[in-house]
């Protein structure tokens, strides 16, 4: 049991005195009933409860995807571009949510975001080995001598380090579908740059089995329930579905 100005601190609502604040002004629902006691108990476990009219679950850890935009960077502190934590409402940024890994600010698709640190490790570790697909566009047609380089493995340039696609299958004469298991910096660019070509517009697909959902519009997050955690843990890609999309909010 949890009192409600705790269960609203947890879900990020801010500190606990602003959660008392917030029950006390008659803001807070739980399960479609006013509460204006912050020091009623309730079981946090499958709790539904509402904040100024806005529906909310309650979630021990937070596991979201988020079908990121061009022009936006993965960072809380972004240089040059909105931050893609703009993009989700106040309090999931407030409790810590995090991207995991990267993707340049030009680059669309998806992205897992997550308060999970366990989590967050196990889909950015090298060593975890996790597929993650991507379609190419590139600027110069894509030979089968730039194919086969691309799964045999390129030398990127200034490392020893030799990199191979996980998979690589040509869909047109300039648009790819290519797969890693690596997060290194600019990867995929620098890999078609090797091979002689150039990356025009980088999207990702997919992470482990879960594929972006193609009604998650750009600038729009889900939530993660089981299934589609399974789907990432999954060595095959499959479709996933998604009834719990939420819009985010594009700048410009």
């Amino acid at each position: 049991m949890m009192d409600l100005a705790r269960l609203l601190q947890s879900q990020g609502f801010g500190s606990r005195a602003e959660c008392r604040a917030l029950v006390a002004s008659g803001r807070v629902s739980v399960d479609g009933s006013p509460c204006v006691d912050w020091a009623r108990q309730f079981a946090a476990a499958g709790l539904v409860f509402s904040v100024d009219g806005v529906s909310w679950g309650y979630r021990q850890l937070a596991y979201l995807a988020l079908h990121k935009p061009g022009g936006y960077e993965c960072s809380h502190r972004p240089q040059h571009h909105p931050s893609v934590h703009s993009l989700l409402p106040l309090p999931l940024t407030r409790r810590g949510v995090q991207a995991v890994g990267r993707l340049d600010q030009d680059t669309t698709g998806l992205l897992l975001l997550s308060d999970d640190g366990a989590f967050v490790h196990r889909y950015t570790s090298p060593r975890k080995l996790v597929e993650k697909v991507y379609e190419v566009r590139t600027r110069h047609v894509v030979d089968d001598g730039q194919l086969q380089a691309l799964l045999d493995g390129v030398r990127l340039r200034d490392e020893a380090l030799v990199v191979a696609a996980a998979g690589c299958q040509r869909l047109d004469g300039r648009h790819l579908r290519l797969s890693v298991t690596l997060g290194r910096y600019h990867l995929v660019k620098r890999m078609l740059a090797a091979v002689g070509n150039r990356v025009e517009s980088l999207h990702r697909v997919a992470i482990g089995g879960f594929v972006l959902p193609p009604e998650l519009r750009a600038g729009e997050w889900m939530w993660l329930e089981k299934a589609d955690l399974d789907l990432l843990a999954a060595g095959s890609l499959a479709a996933s579905g998604g009834s719990r999309l939420h819009p985010g909010r594009l700048a410009g």
